[in-house]
C-alpha cells in the first residue's frame, strides 16, 4: 500500500512538469498561430468570398456569383497568360533539373573545393528571383547589353532579346534554368547516398558509365528527382518578379511574357479589379493542386523507393 502511495505522489510532479512544458509550448506558438490567422486563414477566405463578388476596392463587394470565373472564358489575356506560363513551366523546369543533376555529378566526382563550389552554383537560387537579377538579365538581353556586345565581336548585329515576341519568353527560362543551385545540392546529397559497392559489383559485371547511370544512379535517386520536381513546378507556376520587372509590368512584348501571376497583379492593383483577381488567384491554385496530384499519381509508375 505504501508502494503504491509513493508511485502515485511521483507521476503526479511528472504529469505537473509534462502539463507546464507544454503550456509554454502553446505559448511560444502564439506568434505562430496569429500568422496563420491573420496572414493566411483570413485572407485566403477573405478572397475566396471576393472570386464572387464585383469588388473595385473604393466600393463596397457586390455578389455576382460564377460571373467572374465564366468572363475567364471569353478573356483573350486570360488564355494568353495560360499558354505563356504552361510553356514556361513544362520548359524550364525538365531543362532546370537536367542542368541540375549534370553538374552535381561532376561535383560528386570529388573535386577540391566542393564547399567553394557547392556554395557559388546555390548562390544563384538564392538572388535569381530577386529584382536586382532582373533588372541585370534585362541589361543582359537588351538591345545593346551583354548577349549582343558578344554576338557583335563576330560581326553579327542582334536586336533586343527582349523586345523580340520569339524570344522574350526564352530569355525568362534561361533565368530559371540559371537557379539551378538549390536542386543540384539536394541532387548532390542523393548521390553521396548511394552505396558504392552497387556500382563496384557493376564495373565487376563489366557495366559502362552509361549502364551505371541509367540502371543504378537514376533508379536510385528518383525520389529525389519527384521531389525536386514537385518543388520547382509548384515555383514556376508563382512565378512573377522575373516577367514584371523585364517586361514592365505589361507582359510584353506582345504578351509574350505575360505570366499568369503577373495578370492577376494586373487585375488586381492596377485595373482594382480585385474580384475578377481573386476568382484568378483561385484558378491558379486549383490548377497547381490538380498537376501536383497529377504528379503524385503518376510517380508510382517510375518513383522507386528502398522498400519497392
Amino acid at each position: 500500500m505504501e508502494v503504491a502511495v509513493a508511485t502515485t505522489r511521483s507521476r503526479r510532479p511528472r504529469a505537473s512538469k509534462l502539463h507546464s512544458q507544454g503550456l509554454a509550448a502553446h505559448i511560444f506558438l502564439i506568434p505562430w498561430w496569429l500568422g496563420l490567422l491573420l496572414v493566411t486563414a483570413i485572407p485566403l477566405f477573405a478572397s475566396l468570398y471576393l472570386a464572387f463578388t464585383d469588388y473595385n476596392i473604393l466600393s463596397s463587394p457586390e455578389f455576382n456569383g460564377l460571373e467572374n470565373f465564366q468572363r475567364m472564358f471569353s478573356d483573350a489575356y486570360f488564355w494568353a497568360s495560360v499558354r505563356v506560363t504552361l510553356v514556361y513551366v513544362f520548359v524550364s523546369i525538365p531543362l532546370q533539373l537536367a542542368f541540375a543533376l549534370l553538374l552535381a555529378l561532376i561535383l560528386d566526382r570529388g573535386l577540391r573545393g566542393l564547399a567553394f563550389y557547392r556554395s557559388a552554383f546555390y548562390l544563384p537560387s538564392l538572388l535569381g528571383t530577386s529584382v536586382a537579377i532582373a533588372i541585370l538579365w534585362r541589361q543582359i538581353f537588351g538591345d545593346e547589353g551583354l548577349i549582343n556586345q558578344a554576338l557583335g565581336l563576330f560581326g553579327i548585329h542582334g536586336e533586343s532579346w527582349l523586345q523580340n515576341p520569339a524570344t522574350a519568353l526564352s530569355t525568362l527560362v534561361v533565368l530559371n534554368v540559371w537557379t539551378f543551385g538549390s536542386p543540384m545540392v539536394i541532387f548532390l546529397a542523393g548521390l553521396r547516398q548511394i552505396p558504392e559497392e552497387l556500382y563496384e559489383a557493376a564495373k565487376v559485371d563489366g557495366a559502362t558509365v552509361v549502364r551505371q547511370f541509367t540502371h543504378i544512379t537514376v533508379p536510385l535517386l528518383t525520389p529525389i528527382i519527384f521531389f525536386n520536381l514537385i518543388l520547382q513546378t509548384i515555383g514556376a507556376f508563382q512565378a512573377f518578379t522575373q516577367a514584371h520587372v523585364v517586361s514592365g509590368g505589361t507582359g510584353g512584348p506582345a504578351n509574350s511574357t505575360l505570366f499568369y501571376t503577373l495578370y492577376i497583379y494586373q487585375q488586381g492593383f492596377a485595373n482594382f479589379d480585385m474580384g475578377y483577381a481573386s476568382a484568378l488567384a483561385w484558378v491558379l491554385m486549383i490548377a497547381v493542386a490538380i498537376v501536383t496530384a497529377i504528379h503524385f499519381i503518376l510517380s508510382k509508375y517510375w518513383v522507386f523507393y528502398g522498400d519497392d
